[in-house]
């Protein structure tokens, strides 16, 4: 063989173990979360493994800043576009902050999408919610509401005062309580950051500053166990009781030892398997995230899109003393 053939054959091996390499390679998902070290997400990155197992050609990278803030996680977004990942799917500390960096991404041909806690549509092809927020919003109230039978005061201790889920759903909360909960009479809401230390700081305040307090509802999981275990130490069982949303795992302690009656959530484990599915739709399969559309979620079914690319899972789950040990097992 000629020198020259030998060249050529060479090269075209080369080529075709680079085209073979590049087939191989697997699609980068990463699941940004709001924080790390939150029973929540951890939940939701097995749902996410679940689905990257499945789909076969996924690697699933897991991370989020160690507090919530925008600004931690521009820096988490910003060395993800630098590693070149194919999908970025994000559960957002600030529904705008997020944008500049975000489009940055997009342009860069990286899918992206939120969930759980929303991006604003410029900043995502798509978002995910865990339920409808309205039904969110009303659930959270009738949670306090439904022990509460001549009514009282009741305070919210949410997550950061940016998070675009929360807010979302204290706004949907305030709606509902002249019509359906009229005896219910909200005294403050107060921000305990998705921060276990700072969330029952918040909660002993609204003890100290609403003596008649009959319920403090927290619709983030992290606030939900503060504010139980605040009232737990203040030996205030049977006079405050805690709800809001909560991780069965987590909070069964406090469903036991009558700090809370009952608290709500959907499954955290269907939320990242869903998100990272439909980024691998958008990324890989080239799916179009438009109104209307409606898209795989795998084993959980399908959503449809909304006029503003969003959509909605399943209604919240209660739990209570008759449930809650089945669920905790599970998450």
């Amino acid at each position: 063989m000629s020198f020259l053939k030998k060249l050529m054959v060479t090269a075209a091996f080369s080529a075709a173990m680079f085209v073979n390499a590049a087939y191989a390679e697997n699609v980068k998902i990463a699941l940004v979360v709001k924080s790390l070290g939150n029973g929540f997400f951890d939940a939701a990155n097995k749902g996410a493994e679940e689905a990257a197992k499945e789909l076969g050609d996924v690697d699933i990278i897991y991370t989020g800043p160690t507090k919530a803030t925008a600004e931690a996680q521009i820096e988490v977004v910003n060395s993800l576009i630098a590693q070149k990942v194919n999908a970025i799917a994000i559960s957002a500390n600030d529904a705008d902050a997020l944008v500049p960096v975000l489009k940055k991404a997009m342009q860069r041909g990286i899918t992206v999408i939120s969930w759980d806690s929303g991006v604003a549509k410029e900043g995502r092809q798509l978002h995910l919610n865990p339920s409808d927020t309205g039904l969110i919003g009303e659930t959270i109230i009738k949670l306090a509401a439904d022990y509460l039978p001549e009514g009282g005061d009741v305070a919210i201790l949410s997550a950061s005062s940016t998070a675009t889920n929360q807010n979302a759903w204290i706004d949907a909360a305030k709606k509902v309580l002249p019509e359906k909960f009229p005896k219910i009479k909200l005294v403050a809401t107060v921000y305990g950051d998705d921060d276990s230390a700072k969330s029952t700081d918040e909660a002993k305040g609204l003890l100290k500053s609403f003596p008649n307090l009959k319920a403090i509802i927290a619709p983030t999981t992290v606030g939900v166990v503060a504010a139980a275990q605040v009232v737990t130490d203040e030996k205030l069982i049977g006079k405050v009781n805690v709800t809001g949303l909560a991780l069965p795992s987590e909070f069964k302690k406090f469903i036991d030892n009558g700090a809370s009656q009952a608290v709500a959530l959907w499954n955290p484990i269907d939320l990242g398997y869903s998100a990272v599915y439909l980024a691998h739709d958008l990324a890989v399969k080239k799916e179009e995230a438009k109104p209307g559309a409606t898209l795989s979620i795998g084993r959980v079914g399908k959503v449809t899109l909304d006029d503003s690319n969003s959509a909605a899972m399943a209604p919240p789950f209660q739990f209570d003393k008759t449930n809650i040990e089945k669920f905790s097992k599970i998450y």
